[in-house]
């Protein structure tokens, strides 16, 4: 994260890093180079501090939802939370300006889609009162294309200057962090981390099955409207923020899980670090490879997710036979 901050347009020396980040953190304020202050603290340590909150978010999303559907292609993306953040930003921009509708902003209403989003997966991924797996991921599917559609004929409707802000939104970008954003998103982040680390043994049982999680004494049904609630929370906490940010969900607990196995007491938090630093990484390359112009991050984890994807259907023999 240090050398996310150090690294840019302006290359500043690591020690000074540490100096006016240290310097700010006790309360000694600015001092030294004004410009180099500025550039540090108020541009890119916030960014660096959201794209690991957002990394990390994300990541532990694609966690649970994996254990949830009991589906290893699994991410908010699949089950609809993304498309429905997508939704609710893009009619912002569209149909407001970018300033409020009914008196929601840009990242607000990105929250309220995704939440959207969730609630319709979770109401049609139920048969008989309870969630079924292949039914959820179904669901997933079809609200995302759904939402898509609605997105994409909004799109069409919008002038060039919206169109470029919803292009570059829905792609994903940390680039307009600020101080004022990080307390919410690291408030539902780091608790959620916290609070899915205390369901690692439920989160195996349902491994094994649903009928012998039932009979280790686990409320199945009730654990996995629990998890699905908090998967779209802070999905939609962190894409509010962030913008549509695609394959980290799907790809950090797959490279985890291949490392450390597939024990949810230590994939969840080894999952949440390696997610935060991966998007810090792939922020550090989106302001970098094409300096001084900037890459939406979108683009760089789609360019490194894909072909994971594909490699990890390759490799997962259990597919051919799903």
């Amino acid at each position: 994260m240090v050398v996310g901050v150090s690294i840019g347009a302006v290359t500043i020396p690591v020690a000074e890093v540490w100096r006016i980040i240290l310097r700010h953190l006790t309360g000694g304020g600015a001092t030294g180079d004004p410009a180099t202050d500025q550039i540090v603290w108020n541009f890119r340590t916030p960014r660096v501090v959201l794209a690991a909150l957002v990394g990390t978010g994300l990541a532990i999303a694609g966690v649970i939802l994996q254990a949830v559907v009991a589906n290893p292609l699994a991410d908010p993306t699949v089950l609809g939370f993304s498309y429905g953040a997508s939704l609710g930003a893009v009619l912002a921009i569209t149909a407001a300006g970018g300033a409020t509708l009914g008196g929601l902003g840009v990242s607000s209403a990105a929250f309220v889609g995704a939440l959207a989003a969730g609630a319709l997966v979770f109401v049609l991924g139920q048969k008989r009162g309870r969630m079924a797996p292949t039914r959820l991921v179904l669901s997933g599917v079809a609200v995302g294309y759904l939402f898509l559609a609605a997105t994409s004929f909004l799109q069409l409707r919008a002038t060039p200057t919206e169109l470029r802000t919803v292009m570059f939104w829905m792609l994903g970008s940390v680039a307009g962090a600020r101080w004022d954003q990080l307390p919410v998103v690291a408030t539902v982040v780091l608790a959620s981390a916290l609070t899915l680390s205390l369901f690692g043994r439920r989160l195996n049982a349902l491994l094994a099955g649903d009928e012998s999680a039932t009979a280790l004494g686990v409320d199945v049904h009730r654990l996995r409207g629990l998890l699905l609630v908090m998967s779209a929370l802070v999905t939609g906490t962190v894409i509010a923020v962030a913008g549509g940010i695609g394959f980290v969900g799907l790809m950090i607990p797959h490279l985890v899980r291949l490392a450390t196995g597939a024990d949810h007491r230590r994939l969840l938090p080894l999952t949440a670090v390696v997610g935060a630093v991966y998007l810090v990484l792939v922020d550090l390359l989106s302001r970098t490879l094409n300096r001084p112009n900037e890459l939406p991050i979108g683009i760089l984890t789609a360019l490194l997710g894909a072909p994971f994807f594909l490699w990890l259907l390759r490799r997962n023999k259990g597919l051919d036979t799903a």
